[in-house]
């Protein structure tokens, strides 16, 4: 139990505290080492400094202070320190017997009866240090007012880029100021959860500007620091404060203890013990000018407004069209003149005079575009060499710019020796582009690039010819990019040991041509190929037609042979979608007939599942894709163009079937001498078709084993050997190894058709996504206009958005006799009567 009444003192938090007074006192530490001071002393010299409210920071920053400048040397912390250093901080020791005579009143919120409560912020910075202080201020019911410093907080200014020698401007470290103290209030006002009005106060003028501007107008230093100051600050009002009557400029420069005590530090200014009206301005009516260096304003950069295209570029969409209605305005220009009226143009439009227009135009976009290359030339000199046509030699033939080029020898025309240079981003070139890939049936970008440059010869064509190609839509329709997703996890029925064929996939491939007997006519049929999904095995059956009834009689007969399977994976084909329907009609009958013998019951109950992948997504069966195509690899390299009779079709089907199951897994062992492999066929011997469990006998010595159990043996082995070398060769992806979240809901997407030309796919939006067990979307529901459908993601490719236009929306007519159209017809003219084009090749446009 404590007695406050009683004289003894308690420390906390490395202050004293006297109950019966309730002041607070500070301990000076004992010295013991005097001699030898290293910067390691140093350091915990002001360690012991413990000052956790900031009370008397003035004392402690000329610690800090004194410990940046060790820094500066090179000792390390062992080193004693000069002499001057140490008599210095000998000096500063001694001066710390001051703090034990210093009292602070530990209650330093409210007087009696409060009847407002504000807190005053004090920021300052110094070339050595900044800091900040925050003061409550107290009005009672009585007109009396008190101000105690509540809390105080310093820091030592950075160093600067030793290399450079650049220090942080005094500016810069004034708004560091502001935000420390920005950073204190905050604390405290979060801390003691006042209703208070707050008042922030900073001698420096450029920081008071900076924090009443905005914050993008700053570079970036100081405007990240407004920024964050506005937000802390927000509920107070920043004014200006006089250097001599700040506060803060004590902490800022350092004091020392015997002053401390007898300083304004522990009560502000003498104003603040007064009305309000008695304190300086909170808003200056006219703010000292400030160089504009000083304030570090954020340099704009002002786009340069480039010039746009001649608007006659934009009076048709198309080449053929712009370069027939300049011909005919060229015709007008020449028939309107006097001196022609005994020679008016009439009839259709010439060769001659679509390849004046053809010039016309080209010369108006090298005006636009090379106008100093142009100026160039005409005077008899050459480009400058940061030109972009430097490399071209060009030269300058009738007033239009054609390359130089190393050509002039060759045997080819002249507009392919010399073709006319055009700009890269220009309407008249996309125009030209796009003619020509349509002229050559949607040509392709390296053809387009061909045959654009037997006349013309555009800048960076390679990327104006793939942004051509890749905005047709016809073509993007042709060659969609179908979606793609990271390949599934294999199904429990790939990676189960299980007997041969227990799950199996199966596809049908053909036709195919036989003779029934010699000399009669071929006839068609089809090859069933079954797969054993754990072993590879496979079984090749003949169907003699696509109809329900054909693929059930190859079914039993691959059943007879290899044993009733649990599963057949296939795809969606109709016959085998009746198969399923019949075999499940099957299996209902045996179960409704009671009476028939528990064996043909069981298997009955038994019923083969059929499971189904999508539609038209050959991706997800790709175990006997891939065997129908080794099947189709052996038969017609055998065959040819041979019609074979049935004997012989059936029997090559066995030999065939032979050779699939031949097929290397994996070696049987790692032994480089043992030239054995597993194959699918070590999985089909041995084997009866009813065969059952054995027990495990792997622990059973060899020698102490039967045949039969010897055999078992050697079959267990083989399926030991499949789990421990095949089974891990199918952990890599061989292709889609990206996880991908390509498609939404809504999303518009083209759908892709084997059995119908491109241009015919119909567009569609996804009604509805299905996610595999892994969570990646592999299948989606189509929604057309004819029906919906579901389709893999492989079939389906994403329509592009905001896709680039070639050419932008141009005017389809010219108006009447306007003044544009005059305007338009008087350039023209201009440009005829500087130019004599006498250029006949004729026009390819």
């Amino acid at each position: 139990m404590l007695c406050l009444e009683t004289p003894s003192t308690i420390k906390t938090l490395g202050l004293i505290w006297e109950p019966s007074t309730d002041l607070l006192h500070y301990s000076v530490p004992k010295w013991s080492q005097t001699d030898g001071i290293t910067r390691r002393t140093v350091l915990s010299d002001t360690a012991k400094l413990f000052d956790p409210i900031g009370l008397i920071g003035p004392v402690v920053v000329m610690a800090k202070i004194f410990v940046q400048s060790l820094w500066r040397t090179s000792s390390s912390w062992d080193d004693p320190l000069n002499d001057s250093q140490q008599e210095y901080w000998l000096v500063f020791r001694s001066s710390l017997e001051a703090l034990s005579s210093i009292s602070i009143p530990r209650w330093a919120a409210f007087a009696n009866a409060p009847v407002n409560v504000e807190l005053h912020g004090f920021c300052d910075a110094s070339i050595r240090a900044y800091g900040a202080c925050l003061y409550i201020r107290t009005v009672s019911s009585d007109g009396s007012i008190s101000v105690r410093l509540l809390t105080a907080k310093s820091k030592v200014a950075p160093l600067g880029d030793s290399k450079r020698q650049k220090k942080v401007s005094l500016p810069r470290l004034e708004l560091s100021a502001a935000l420390l103290l920005g950073h204190l209030y905050h604390k405290v006002n979060t801390s003691i959860s006042l209703n208070t009005r707050s008042f922030f106060w900073s001698d420096s003028t450029i920081t008071l500007h900076w924090i009443n501007s905005i914050p993008s107008r700053w570079k970036t230093f100081v405007a990240n620091r407004v920024s964050e100051v506005q937000h802390l600050t927000a509920t107070g009002v920043w004014a200006h404060v006089s250097g001599l009557e700040n506060p803060a400029d004590i902490i800022s420069r350092g004091m020392e203890p015997s002053q401390l005590e007898n300083s304004n530090w522990w009560t502000g200014p003498s104003w603040l013990k007064q009305p309000s009206r008695f304190w300086p301005p909170v808003i200056q009516a006219d703010p000292p000018e400030i160089p504009a260096e000083a304030l570090e304003e954020r340099s704009v950069s002002l786009p340069i407004r480039v010039q746009e295209p001649n608007e006659i570029f934009r009076l048709r969409s198309s080449f053929v069209s712009i370069v027939r209605l300049i011909a005919l305005i060229q015709r007008f220009v020449h028939n309107i003149k006097p001196a022609n009226r005994a020679n008016r143009k009439s009839g259709f439009l010439q060769t001659t005079e679509l390849n004046q227009s053809i010039s016309t135009l080209v010369r108006l976009a090298q005006s636009e575009a090379f106008p100093n290359d142009v100026a160039a030339l005409s005077s008899g000199g050459q480009v400058k060499p940061h030109s972009p046509l430097k490399n071209l030699h060009p030269v300058l033939k009738d007033g239009i710019l054609r390359v130089g080029g190393r050509l002039t020898n060759a045997p080819i025309p002249k507009d392919r020796k010399h073709p006319m240079i055009l700009p890269a981003r220009h309407p008249l070139t996309d125009s030209i582009l796009l003619q020509y890939h349509l002229k050559h049936l949607h040509a392709g970008p390296q053809l387009l690039v061909a045959c654009v440059r037997e006349k013309f010869w555009p800048l960076r064509i390679r990327n104006l010819a793939r942004r051509v190609v890749h905005s047709c839509v016809n073509c993007f329709r042709c060659k969609p990019t179908v979606l793609e997703q990271l390949m599934g996890d294999l199904p429990p029925e790939r990676v189960t040991p299980t007997l041969p064929f227990l799950n199996t996939g199966v596809d049908l491939c053909g036709p195919f041509q036989y003779r029934k007997v010699r000399k009669s006519l071929p006839t068609k049929c089809y090859i069933a190929i079954f797969v054993c999904l754990a072993t590879k095995a496979i079984h090749v059956e003949m169907v003699y037609d696509l109809s329900t009834a054909a693929f059930i009689a190859a079914l039993h007969r691959f059943v007879a042979r290899r044993g009733k399977p649990n599963t057949i994976h296939c795809d969606n084909a109709q016959n085998f979608k009746g198969a399923a329907r019949e075999l499940a009609e099957l299996a209902k009958q045996f179960r409704s007939q009671q009476h028939q013998a528990a064996v043909v019951n069981n298997c009955a109950n038994d019923g083969i599942l059929f499971k189904f992948i999508p539609p038209r997504s050959p991706n997800f069966g790709g175990l006997w894709e891939a065997a129908v195509k080794s099947f189709k690899q052996h038969f017609r390299a055998t065959v040819g163009n041979s019609v074979l009779s049935q004997d012989e079709f059936v029997t090559l089907l066995a030999r065939i079937e032979a050779c699939l199951n031949s097929r290397p897994l994996t070696p049987i062992s790692t032994d480089p001498n043992d030239l054995k492999v597993l194959t699918p066929g070590h999985f089909l011997v041995h084997r009866p078709l009813t065969s059952f469990t054995e027990p495990e006998l792997s622990e059973v010595p060899r020698n102490r084993l039967d045949r039969w159990q010897e055999n078992q043996e050697l079959l267990r082995r083989v399926w030991k050997r499949w789990s421990t070398d095949y089974l891990s060769g199918l952990h890599p992806r061989t292709k889609w190894t990206q996880l991908r979240n390509n498609i939404d809901v809504g999303t518009m997407v083209l759908l892709k058709e084997d059995n119908l030309p491109p241009l015919r796919w119909r567009y569609g939006r996804i009604a509805r996504i299905i996610r595999g067990l892994d969570g990646n979307i592999r299948v989606v529901d189509v929604k057309t206009s004819d029906g919906e459908y579901r389709r893999a993601i492989s079939k389906v490719a994403k329509v592009l958005k905001n896709r680039p236009e070639t050419i932008p929306p141009l005017k389809d007519e010219v108006g009447g006799p306007s003044e544009k159209a005059y305007a338009i017809a008087t350039k023209l003219v201009e440009a005829h009567n500087q130019h004599d084009d006498n250029d006949d090749a004729p026009f390819d446009g």
